[in-house]
């Protein structure tokens, strides 16, 4: 019988050296991102400062005003009777495209997603939220006017 040669013998060690590397690379990539990806409380939405989408053709536009009245383009609809008829001008429209929704910066964020789930209901699935452009004053003044001081 004869012994193992030790020269033949495998090696089984692993070099942990390029593995340690990697992962300190790793872990200060993510400790720098993580703080920018936190996202805060504070949302004033109602303005931004990206150009206006041009527009091919007219489009469906619901709008809700101040005193929370629904209106399709310029007429006006009870919020029983949007979803109805939501579906049947969808229905007459070759496009298919989606429809724009304006509200003012007044109404209650519930009362906006009621009215988006008429307009989901009536088969429409794509909502563009129009907002207005940035102003030339800053936000804390916007916040201040929107607030009544």
């Amino acid at each position: 019988m004869q012994k193992p040669n030790d020269n033949r013998a495998m090696l089984s060690e692993i070099n942990v050296t390029p593995f340690v590397d990697v992962m300190l690379v790793l872990l200060i990539i993510f400790m720098v991102t993580a703080p920018m990806m936190m996202q805060g409380l504070d949302v004033n939405l109602p303005q931004v400062e990206a150009p206006a989408i041009p527009a091919e053709e007219e489009r469906l536009v619901v709008s809700i005003d101040g005193e929370r009245k629904v209106f399709i383009n310029e007429y006006a609809v009870d919020l029983e009777s949007l979803g109805p008829k939501l579906a049947a001008i969808y229905q007459n429209r070759g496009d298919r495209q989606g429809v724009f929704l304006r509200a003012d910066a007044s109404v209650p964020y519930g009362f906006v997603m009621e009215v988006m789930g008429r307009i989901r209901e009536a088969g429409i699935d794509q909502i563009g939220m129009v907002t207005a452009p940035v102003t030339e004053r800053g936000p804390a003044e916007a916040k201040a006017e929107r607030s009544g001081g």
